[in-house]
């Protein structure tokens, strides 16, 4: 594997640093830095500037708005966005549901969903998961039941995130109750101002509103906005989840969160010492870092099997799992080097409390992020069944 970069590709990194540095937003920097929950106005202030730009999908083919990119390009792209701390771009239009249509799509629907996922007009939300139905998806009950032109559907998500925002959503539903689990499942794609769609709020852990039950009640749904064949739609969750959890690896971002929390050893005191000094904490920073780096190595092997025309295969699911463990351990971290002043925001400060912040800036976010940062070895595929897919299509067990 060629570990450095060509003069091109050097370029083309000095490239994205000037565009970012020139085109970030300024507000959006404020709202980051103050620690503030962002708003859909905020996400959207940065996709639309890369909308502008043609850079919102790098991994889309060029027919369908992608901007060509190499895989090492690609890469040299998620690192800076990492390294300067924009925000992400929210994964649901770009990652998941845009994918699918332009893979298992109609020309029809191509030309329908694609433009607004690219431009940010459309906010897409995903509605797989289930009350009792969750790492079991196939398990999942919300049917629904053709009535001439139209699919009447009739159920429960839950853990849907941002489904507050979402102009749109993509649904896995039950069309015929009589086969196989996974055989009797479509893919649809359902307008969330539909009368009978009622979006109701979970409270997070660390207090944030992200993630959302949502109920379909005699939601009526026309047959052409649903993604390949009747009865098929487990093709398309199986493809979308390929792509989800090798996105949930975030390898770029972890590796900036370790350099936080070294930024973070250096100004916290352990004795007379900095904290980055005590050998047991620097042990778990090196740990940590050497982990980053194995799964930085497979992601990129991944990308290389991407740019020869192979689609992410069983590795995603050891990217998903070594990723988001790592995630985790981060956010540990974090929290014990705070320490005493993540205590105050257990439970996080709501909007509209007039409390003035403890501690340093960086101590704002320790527990609340530590808290979120729970659920990533469980969505996308809980990481137990991870290893049953690793153990089948990997092991052959």
């Amino acid at each position: 594997m060629q570990l450095e970069f060509s003069p091109e590709e050097i370029a083309f990194q000095q490239e994205v640093r000037s565009f970012i540095a020139e085109n970030y937003p300024e507000n959006l920097r404020s709202v980051q830095d103050e620690g503030h929950d962002l708003s859909k106005e905020d996400f959207l202030s940065w996709h639309r500037i890369l909308a502008k730009k043609g850079w919102i999908a790098p991994a889309w083919p060029v027919e369908y708005g992608g901007t060509g990119w190499t895989a090492t390009q690609r890469f040299i792209w998620s690192e800076e966005l990492a390294a300067a701390d924009c925000v992400g771009t929210m994964p649901f239009g770009l990652s998941m549901v845009g994918p699918v249509i332009y893979t298992f799509g109609t020309p029809e629907q191509k030309a329908r969903f694609l433009p607004g996922i690219l431009s940010g007009d459309d906010w897409w939300c995903q509605g797989y998961s289930e009350p009792g139905s969750g790492s079991d998806l196939a398990s999942l009950r919300t049917k629904a039941v053709r009535d001439g032109d139209d699919y009447i559907v009739n159920g429960q998500k839950t853990w849907t995130t941002m489904a507050q925002h979402a102009d749109w959503g993509f649904f896995l539903v039950r069309t015929d109750p009589d086969a196989k689990q996974q055989e009797g499942i479509s893919f649809l794609l359902i307008d969330m101002k539909s009368p009978g769609v009622t979006v109701r709020p979970i409270i997070t852990l660390g207090g944030e509103h992200e993630v959302n039950e949502v109920w379909l009640e005699e939601v009526r749904v026309p047959v052409d906005q649903r993604i390949y064949e009747e009865n098929k739609g487990w093709t398309c969750a199986k493809f979308l989840l390929a792509h989800e959890r090798t996105g949930i690896a975030a390898v770029a971002r972890s590796k900036r969160g370790v350099e936080k929390i070294k930024q973070i050893a250096r100004t916290e005191m352990d004795g007379d010492k900095p904290l980055l000094a005590n050998a047991f904490f620097k042990r778990k920073i090196s740990e940590l870092e050497i982990d980053l780096t194995a799964l930085e190595f497979t992601e990129l092997r991944s990308l290389a099997g991407e740019a020869a025309g192979k689609g992410p295969g069983p590795e995603s699911s050891l990217l998903k799992i070594k990723g988001s463990e790592i995630q985790q351990r981060i956010t540990e971290l974090a929290l014990e080097a705070v320490g005493h002043y993540g205590a105050p925001y257990f439970r996080g400060f709501g909007e509209g409390d007039n409390e003035h912040p403890i501690g340093p800036d960086y101590a704002h976010r320790a527990a609340p992020t530590y808290f979120n940062t729970r659920k990533t070895t469980i969505y996308g595929g809980s990481n137990e069944i991870q290893r049953n897919i690793i153990a089948k299509m990997v092991l052959g067990i």
